[in-house]
């Protein structure tokens, strides 16, 4: 068995713990369950572990992709327990598995957020959003290996939808009545039901 993957969530007081950070509490993860990890050859060894996408300080997610490489081989049906005994809160592994597709092929991202505003109206934010996303290009400024450089992000993103919540602005993937209504996948159901628990206690 070579490379292995995992699927977990990030929420709670986790989704404040930067992407640096996350990558060194992942390690001692697997030390204190008892997985070591393999490390690359060369001059400056590192573990073999990555992140398909990592999330902005601030960000939760329910489906989280790692790869990574162990020095021997494990039940990969026990390590989710083995390693959410030692994991801090706000931090589970869902499952283990080993990876029928590269994480390069993962094209689209099923993505639910929430945007608050503590003084703007929340409709006219969400009506300047839809035409912010509606242009034809959306141009940004990025640092690559080159320098600065300009990217259009526009042909990323395949839909979006925004809806007013008392708690904030609601992007998803999709329509808005329709997933906001009415959820089909079971993931967008807990998203929104935790959601609502959260804002339920703040008040």
């Amino acid at each position: 068995m070579d490379k292995m993957r995992l699927r977990f969530e990030k929420t709670g007081r986790a989704i404040y713990i930067s992407h640096l950070d996350m990558m060194r509490t992942m390690q001692r993860v697997f030390a204190r369950a008892g997985l070591e990890l393999k490390y690359s050859e060369g001059f400056n060894p590192h573990p073999q572990i990555s992140i398909a996408l990592p999330l902005s300080v601030g960000t939760g997610s329910l489906c989280e992709i790692m790869d990574f490489r162990l020095t021997s081989d494990t039940e990969l049906e026990t390590l989710p327990e083995r390693m959410n005994t030692v994991m801090p809160e706000g931090i589970r592994i869902i499952e283990a598995y080993e990876p029928q597709r590269k994480v390069s092929e993962l094209k689209w991202l099923d993505v639910k957020g929430i945007f608050e505003y503590d003084e703007r109206d929340k409709a006219a934010m969400a009506a300047a959003l839809e035409e912010f996303f509606a242009r034809d290009a959306i141009v940004i400024t990025k640092k690559t290996k080159r320098g600065m450089g300009e990217s259009d992000i526009r042909p990323a993103i395949k839909t979006i939808g925004f809806t007013v919540e008392d708690g904030g602005v609601i992007v998803e993937q999709g329509s808005p009545e329709q997933v906001f209504e009415n959820p089909q996948q079971e993931r967008t159901k807990e998203f929104l039901q935790s959601y609502r628990e959260t804002s339920s206690a703040q008040a």
